[in-house]
């Protein structure tokens, strides 16, 4: 049963969470536990309570009851839920983005790569890719088109930030993904995956880059697509680590895409099974 409780000042601390706790506070909420993330839109937390995340707490404007609220909150158990006037949530950055409803939870556990891999054919690894917004782009596509795990580096920013979530349309919660351990990249990182049976292959322009229709590539069951950071791409020692490095051919004079739109590309060439699977 639902234990709804109306907030009619937006300086309540109930809403502390939700308006006035930074995304790195989040994270280190409730040490030694995970930390704590904020899931925006009923598909987005329909999304992430089916990936097994603990729910903490609701946050619902007035007048946007509906079937499909009632039932993500019929989901969640005996936490709060907090409502307020719309006049109220207003005063929350982006709210008019959330459809009305926001989840407060606890981090999951991240896999180890190690897991990621076990079974993968197809993965992306991203390395320092720092914004948001294509951050969320990058595992929308994923989910979409036949990537079985994403690997980050330690420069990357964090898929369970708020806009990450949003932009990927809660596909953070359907494709498993982890951080790399800490261990020295792109040495370490790469030596890991060729000990997981996985071929590399950096998408960077370089004189030896090859096209990423290539046959070689399409006969590779197990291939890991690397991606850079927004701006600079891969630095010069991933590329040079990496088994492949490809391009995707451009024209009118264009020399790359954005890191989002070229790992949709990337996805939808190399991400497909091998015919022998």
């Amino acid at each position: 049963m639902a234990n709804i409780i109306e907030i009619k000042n937006f300086e309540a601390p109930e809403l502390d969470i939700y308006a006035r706790q930074s995304e790195n506070q989040l994270r280190h909420l409730y040490e030694p536990k995970a930390g704590v993330f904020i899931a925006e839109s009923p598909k987005v937390i329909e999304r992430a309570l089916d990936a097994g995340c603990e729910p903490i707490s609701i946050l619902v404007q007035q007048g946007l009851w509906s079937e499909e609220t009632e039932k993500t909150i019929s989901r969640c158990g005996d936490i709060p839920v907090y409502t307020a006037a719309f006049d109220v949530l207003t005063k929350l950055t982006g709210f008019k983005l959330t459809r009305g409803m926001l989840c407060a939870m606890y981090r999951p556990k991240l896999p180890a790569p190690y897991d990621i891999c076990l079974r993968a054919e197809k993965i992306a690894v991203l390395e320092n890719v720092m914004n948001p917004t294509n951050l969320g782009a990058i595992f929308r596509s994923a989910a979409a088109l036949g990537i079985d795990g994403i690997l980050l580096t330690d420069g990357c920013t964090d898929p369970l930030y708020r806009r990450a979530i949003r932009v990927s349309m809660g596909n953070v919660f359907l494709i498993p993904w982890t951080f790399l351990d800490s261990g020295e990249w792109p040495k370490d990182g790469i030596q890991f995956l060729h000990r997981q049976g996985f071929k590399t292959a950096a998408m960077a322009l370089s004189d030896k880059s090859v096209s990423i229709d290539d046959p070689q590539l399409a006969a590779e069951k197990k291939l890991a697509i690397v991606l850079g950071t927004e701006g600079d791409g891969l630095s010069e020692q991933t590329i040079a680590d990496c088994d492949y490095t490809v391009r995707i051919p451009m024209s009118h004079g264009v020399d790359s895409l954005n890191v989002a739109a070229a790992s949709a590309v990337a996805f939808w060439q190399l991400g497909r099974k091998s015919s022998g699977s």
